[in-house]
């Protein structure tokens, strides 16, 4: 490896290091701002859904974590590392990131800018981090019993959303075009609270309410076994989503406690299962 390489890979590592002491989960990132560590399952004949349950490295944004002592070895498994990435929508932070892009013709600034003006919001003080393009990322943070979906030009042409199961870039990081950095006067402040009015405009829309027909206790089941089936990082994730599905089905109510009870399964208290169920039914119309 280049002595310019392993200056990167050292460097990545510190940042990275830097940002879990700060509650961020991170994950080594190659030049091409990609996983560094390739699928553990990539030759199986069969391969299976596996989110880490494996216990080997090589999931992608499943692999993060604030534990020191796993950056290590997760670097240290990827010598090739020149970046790293930092999870969203994990608590504390449960991070948003607003990606401001400048690869298409539309200028997504001006379309931000536009959005706060219909909307009525404004966006506070907080990280931003500069693209080696000249894009920029606005950090957020969300309520912990949300979970905001990854969008690409949803919201407006050239804005991409980093939500649960995505990640950001993280300053200090090398790529293949560069090196993100913090903006100036703004790698010593927090990310800031997502306005609520743009926290709406991220969110799915709610699907029409089509009742299911009391036979569907089957579909009831599939949804609690999918709560149940959570590893640590997606239980309130999980739980939101098959909490959305029931009440768009027309069997949320009868379906509350049996939602609850696996969600306590999965290690969540009483009190977040219900706030994030209760999460749900208000999104969808419903009143929990």
């Amino acid at each position: 490896m280049a002595t310019t390489d392993r200056q990167a890979t050292t460097l990545a590592l510190a940042h990275a290091l830097s940002a879990a002491e700060r509650g961020l989960a991170v994950i080594p990132l190659s030049r091409t701002k990609l996983p560094a560590l390739r699928s553990p399952h990539r030759d199986d004949p069969a391969p299976t859904p596996c989110h880490g349950e494996c216990g080997r490295p090589g999931h992608g944004v499943y692999d993060a974590t604030t534990d020191s002592a796993r950056i290590r070895e997760l670097f240290a498994a990827a010598p090739w590392a020149t970046g790293y990435g930092i999870a969203c929508g994990l608590p504390p932070h449960h991070l948003i990131g607003v990606d401001l892009d400048t690869k298409s013709d539309a200028d997504s600034s001006a379309a931000l800018r536009e959005l706060a003006l219909r909307h009525l919001f404004t966006i506070p003080p907080t990280v931003v981090v500069l693209t080696p393009s000249g894009g920029r990322h606005l950090w957020l943070t969300g309520p912990p019993d949300v979970v905001v979906p990854n969008s690409a030009g949803r919201l407006a042409p050239g804005i991409d959303i980093r939500g649960a199961g995505g990640y950001l870039v993280g300053p200090g990081s090398r790529t293949e075009h560069g090196v993100y950095r913090t903006a100036p006067g703004t790698s010593h402040i927090g990310p800031a609270p997502c306005p609520r009015a743009l926290l709406r405009l991220l969110l799915p829309a709610p699907r029409p309410h089509h009742p299911t027909p009391p036979s569907a206790g089957g579909h009831g089941q599939g949804l609690v076994q999918f709560v149940m089936a959570a590893h640590e990082g997606q239980r309130n994730t999980r739980l939101f989503w098959a909490a959305c599905r029931a009440y768009e089905d027309g069997i949320g109510p009868g379906l509350v406690e049996p939602l609850v009870e696996a969600a306590l399964d999965t290690g969540l208290t009483e009190r977040e299962a219900r706030a994030t169920i209760a999460s749900a039914a208000r999104l969808t119309g419903h009143h929990p």
